[in-house]
């Protein structure tokens, strides 16, 4: 499957808060900013995966990828 934000600019920011992790996404084209929650003991690598995931679902819903 290829992915479909390729080329495009995510700026992903990690807020530490208490025993959960807010992670933000923000395409840079569209200027389409999403946020998730997960748990603190959960790995940089897999918040990161999963907002982007979702960053990307909201894109195709909104018909701009």
């Amino acid at each position: 499957m290829q992915d479909l934000l390729d080329g495009r600019e995510i700026i992903i920011e990690i807020f530490p808060f208490r025993n959960i992790v807010k992670v933000s996404a923000m395409d840079v084209q569209s200027l389409t900013e999403i946020s998730i929650q997960g748990p603190a003991n959960a790995s940089e690598e897999v918040l990161k995966r999963n907002a982007v995931k979702r960053l990307e679902y909201v894109l195709k819903k909104k018909g701009l990828i």
